[in-house]
């Protein structure tokens, strides 16, 4: 960060000084044309204090070109000739309006290239959103063959069973792919405010129960343990959001503790609410992770991924969607060891 901030005031500084140095020489060799004051060396120095403008960062060059331009004028080609001097009649209006002038397009330039550089940014955005959907939506039809096929494939008793283990392979990791397919679609939406949230009541605990009967049914591992809870059985855990991403923010939770704890582990989702917040707790007793990166994820610092080298968008997607809701979300270690995950909303009507 420091590097960039000294490479940009030296190249700020390199502008200033070559484009000012240049206005000189050209006063300068236009003042031979005439015994009495430069007449071309206002409008010269107006014109390099909008060069700076339009080629450097901000405003201070800007501003700092139109001071330094009106001092060269008045003190080297203004009779009387290397002396400041503003008592002269008409003097210090003439330079002050020039300073307005200098000072206003400096100004003008710079907000220009701000704008211009938000519309950029603007239809890079949109371009990169609209290239991410294209492809989302290209790969679906041929992953949903590739799985068809290999779930046959896993099927056909008429295979060796080597055969229908690589077949199985292939299914399970053809399903990931769809997983991140879809994460990457949705991630996409909710980034640019392209996924409307569909607000309703919501009850917490049947969600949780949801999101865990989905992963059983998927084909867990023998090698996991899932289990559900209720914090205070029999309190209602309501909060105002959508179903469907709530939902999902718990299964991308879930299937994170899955990912990153490949020896296995058991996985424990508990809901519950208290003094008007709901809360959502995933945690597992895998690996867990050390404390740099806890306090980087707290801090929102590096969502990417609980440990190197994943896509990332699982713990990605679940920050939106919390954000969305207008929820927390804290990362902690659990002992001996393992990870646990507390998301908080507004509660709604928990009597």
């Amino acid at each position: 960060m420091k590097s960039l901030i000294r490479s940009s005031v030296c190249r700020n500084t390199a502008i200033l000084l070559s484009i000012l140095s240049l206005c000189i020489v050209v006063c300068y060799a236009l003042s031979h044309l005439h015994d009495d004051n430069n007449p071309f060396a206002v409008p010269i120095f107006i014109l390099g204090v909008a060069a700076i403008s339009r080629f450097s960062d901000g405003y201070v060059c800007g501003i700092a070109a139109s001071v330094i331009g009106v001092v060269c004028v008045n003190y080297m080609f203004t009779y009387p000739f290397w002396v400041f001097d503003m008592t002269l009649s008409g003097y210090p209006l003439t330079f002050t309006v020039m300073l307005l002038v200098s000072v206003i397009i400096s100004t003008l330039t710079t907000q220009v290239k701000h704008q211009q550089r938000l519309m950029y940014e603007v239809k890079s955005e949109s371009m990169r959103a609209n290239l991410l959907r294209a492809v989302s939506h290209d790969i679906r039809t041929p992953l949903s063959m590739v799985l068809g096929y290999a779930s046959e494939l896993e099927d056909d008793d008429a295979l060796t069973t080597e055969a229908r283990r690589q077949a199985g392979m292939i299914r399970r990791q053809g399903e990931r792919l769809k997983s991140l397919v879809e994460d990457l679609n949705l991630t996409t939406k909710l980034e640019y405010a392209l996924q409307p949230i569909c607000r309703e009541t919501v009850d917490l605990v049947e969600t949780g129960r949801q999101a865990v009967s989905e992963v059983l049914n998927s084909g867990l591992p023998e090698q996991y343990e899932i289990e559900f809870s209720e914090e205070h059985p029999g309190r209602a855990a309501r909060t105002e959001g959508d179903a469907a991403l709530l939902r999902r923010m718990l299964d991308n939770l879930i299937r994170n503790s899955i990912v990153h704890n490949p020896q296995g582990c058991h996985i424990s989702v508990k809901v519950g609410a208290e003094d008007g917040r709901c809360a959502c707790t995933v945690t597992d007793d895998g690996v867990g992770m050390d404390a740099a990166r806890l306090e980087a994820l707290n801090q929102e610092a590096d969502v990417s991924s609980t440990q190197g080298g994943e896509h990332g968008l699982g713990l990605k997607l679940v920050w939106q969607i919390v954000k969305a809701h207008g929820g927390t979300v804290r990362f902690r270690q659990v002992g001996p060891h393992g990870l646990g995950i507390c998301i908080t909303f507004p509660a709604y009507n928990t009597r």
